[in-house]
């Protein structure tokens, strides 16, 4: 028994120190090399007094359908059946292609995760969009080895796609909440941020999408201190003259969101941090639909049963007119989030000028 004992406690310290060799450790900031649409693409140029559109998407990695749980959430699930997934990422592809935007903000898309069957999700998306495509990852894990089944090997990220001309991209990390060894197999959370040029202005004006998936899972302390980098890096944007899009999926109920009856407690999303949202920012959800629901069970197809959020939308500066914000409503066939539109005016009045 001893042996045994002995032989167990030397294993597990083997595998910490593997994982903590091979930690992912990303600089604070990065560059992030853009891929070209192709050849032929219908790109547009971006004029101040010009109207852009932009839709934010979890994917939850094409593995929470509508069929799906997660054990997270209350559920049982690690991973969803192979079908399932291919149903899914050819769902969201569909999403894609179907509702054109000039830019998409997408989260939770693997590149190479067990839990997604090694499908590069990225690729396919990139490719259904015909977009210029930005991506960052924000967890890398060799194995992790909770629950069990594990869930194994997990390559993700955020993926920023653009039909408008000469995007350039960084990864800016957020803190991380988490201390080892749990940091070993856990996400680091960053923003994408994607620069777009825009004419008709000031010299040098850009469109600053940052694309963001905030903590889920940690205390609140945790993901104020995240609100906090991306706070920052609106007003440092906005200080410049630029017109800036935060979107994506916040885990915090938006201080516009809906009211949705309470029917589970397994899961509840963030207090919205107040200080998030500067004087004359517009932090805006959908009205009309959820943005996303609890992955306790199989969605029931009706909020007075299955629990939803709004979760998911979009910071403005004040440089931009809000036209529209809209949820579409996909009843969470292809993911545990529904698409949210923005569409949004460059103002000519801009800070700086």
């Amino acid at each position: 028994m001893a042996v045994v004992l002995a032989v167990l406690v030397l294993g597990a310290a083997s595998f910490l120190a593997v994982a903590t060799a091979s930690e992912f450790k990303p600089p604070d900031t990065e560059r992030v090399q853009v891929q070209r649409a192709p050849a032929g693409a219908a790109l547009r140029d971006l004029a101040v007094g010009g109207q852009v559109k932009v839709l934010s998407l979890n994917v939850g990695y094409a593995g929470l359908g509508q069929k799906d749980d997660f054990f997270m959430d209350g559920g049982h699930m690690v991973r969803a059946p192979r079908a399932d997934v291919a149903a899914d990422l050819a769902g969201i592809e569909r999403t894609v292609k179907s509702n054109p935007a000039d830019a998409y903000l997408l989260q939770e898309v693997d590149t190479d995760s067990h839990r997604s069957y090694r499908i590069d999700e990225a690729a396919r998306l990139r490719q259904a969009s015909g977009a210029n495509a930005a991506f960052a990852y924000n967890f890398k894990s060799m194995f992790t080895p909770y629950p069990l089944p594990a869930i194994g090997a997990v390559k993700s990220g955020l993926q920023t796609l653009t039909t408008l001309s000469d995007p350039t991209a960084a990864r800016q990390s957020l803190p991380v909440p988490f201390d080892w060894p749990v940091r070993l197999f856990n996400l680091k959370r960053c923003a994408l941020i994607t620069r777009i040029p825009v004419s008709g202005g000031a010299t040098g004006r850009e469109l600053v999408l940052i694309n963001v998936h905030l903590e889920a899972y940690t205390s609140e302390a945790g993901r104020r201190a995240q609100t906090a980098v991306v706070t920052e890096l609106m007003n440092d944007e906005y200080s410049k003259g630029n017109y800036v899009i935060v979107g994506g999926d916040f885990n915090q109920a938006f201080p516009d969101s809906p009211s949705y009856p309470d029917v589970a407690k397994d899961w509840t999303p963030g207090r919205w941090d107040a200080g998030l949202v500067p004087a004359g920012w517009a932090a805006r959800t959908a009205q009309n639909v959820p943005t996303a629901r609890l992955d306790n069970g199989a969605w029931t197809g009706s909020d007075q049963t299955s629990q939803v959020f709004a979760i998911d939308g979009f910071i403005t500066s004040p440089n931009l007119q809000v036209d529209q914000v809209t949820g579409l409503d996909e009843g969470f066939r292809f993911s545990d989030h529904n698409p949210v539109e923005l569409a949004a005016t460059l103002l000519p009045d801009v800070a700086g000028d």
